[in-house]
């Protein structure tokens, strides 16, 4: 018997279900501890994500927090950097209020002063230049597990019409970043106070300018007011894949040209 034992446990089959194992934990560790999935619903970061587009997370692309590490040693409070974010960049937070995931572009840093007037922003008084880029187009329909319908520059578009255009340009930040934004026409968020960002607080902006609750907005008004060091997850920086349909697995609705498209 203890023979038929050693056996068992030394055979192919006993050998390919330690590798399967073993596999799976460390698929799952990297999951949990790396990388979090995360799928956008909504139009808020159009034209440079798209509702649909699945992309992974780096959950330690900036350290340690509550929202970002698993385990019991992380901090409660608080945040340990490795390094801070930049402005610039796309990342995924969790609304302090409500508790969902948010993602949205970093624009102010602790200790800036943010102002927005006819919706062009101001970085502790200067202007962030913006230079007019042709029409964003898109189908009015519904899109993604919401079914939210984009809203149009040229109203009223009927459902299904491919004219559905929003005015795009093009925003240059002082460190030299640049990446495309939307605009509506509308004046939603075109005019703020001063902001001025606290330590280990940053202030964030959705690229669809007309169709972002971001830090312009209050929590008490749906905004997310000046978001906490320590309610950062991680920084987004490739799209995997990107699906037009209600479901990421309908693979037929897969948009070809967003494979391993990087975030700008």
């Amino acid at each position: 018997m203890k023979s038929n034992k050693k056996n068992l446990k030394s055979g192919p089959i006993y050998e390919l279900i330690n590798t399967l194992v073993i596999a799976l934990l460390l698929a799952g560790l990297i999951r949990t501890v790396l990388f979090q999935p995360f799928w956008i619903p909504t139009g808020s970061m159009k034209p440079n994500l798209l509702v649909g587009d699945f992309l992974f997370v780096n959950k330690f692309s900036y350290g340690f927090s509550r929202y970002s590490c698993p385990f019991s040693l992380c901090p409660i409070n608080g945040r340990i950097f490795f390094s801070e974010p930049k402005r610039g960049d796309v990342v995924v937070f969790r609304h302090p209020r409500s508790g969902k995931d948010y993602i949205k572009r970093v624009i102010g840093l602790p200790g800036d002063k943010i102002k927005i007037e006819d919706g062009v922003v101001f970085i502790n008084e200067e202007e962030i230049k913006q230079s007019k880029l042709p029409n964003f187009m898109e189908e009015k329909r519904e899109q993604g597990s919401m079914k939210s319908i984009p809203q149009c520059a040229n109203e009223p578009v009927p459902m299904g019409s491919v004219n559905c255009i929003k005015y795009q340009s093009r925003e240059k930040l002082p460190e030299g970043v640049t990446y495309s934004i939307l605009d509506l026409g509308k004046e939603m968020g075109d005019n703020t106070q001063d902001f001025i960002i606290g330590e280990r607080q940053y202030f964030f902006l959705g690229d669809n300018r007309d169709n972002s609750l971001d830090s312009r907005f209050d929590k008490q008004f749906g905004g997310v007011g000046l978001v906490p060091a320590e309610y950062l997850i991680g920084k987004a920086s490739i799209v995997i894949f990107s699906s037009r349909g209600r479901s990421i697995f309908y693979f037929w609705t897969w948009r070809k040209d967003r494979f391993f498209k990087v975030i700008s």
